[in-house]
């Protein structure tokens, strides 16, 4: 697939980039390249290889949920540097 300055500066625009003339040229040859190894890439035997969604495969890595008692409220408000009512006392921010 070609691309061309026509599309290398229309996606500049998207982008709200402003590339010089060089910059231009620059990127046409390498998003040229990049798009014919892309192609390449459509001669390679894949019949019998199952999709993937990952490279690697990946398992869950969270625990368990266990249900529990949960924490009284003296024993979470037992370590606070100051707590009123029940609750936890906290620095007014602005």
């Amino acid at each position: 697939m070609k691309i061309n300055r026509k599309d290398v500066e229309h996606v500049a625009n998207l982008a709200r980039l402003e590339l010089s003339e060089s910059d231009i040229t620059t990127f046409v040859d390498q998003i040229g390249d990049i798009l014919d190894h892309v192609d390449s890439l459509k001669k390679v035997d894949t019949q019998g290889v199952m999709g993937t969604s990952h490279a690697l495969s990946l398992t869950n890595a969270f625990r368990e949920d266990d249900v529990a008692e949960p924490a009284k409220r003296e024993v979470s408000l037992a370590n606070a540097p100051e707590s009123e009512d029940g609750c936890f006392v906290v620095p007014k921010i602005i």
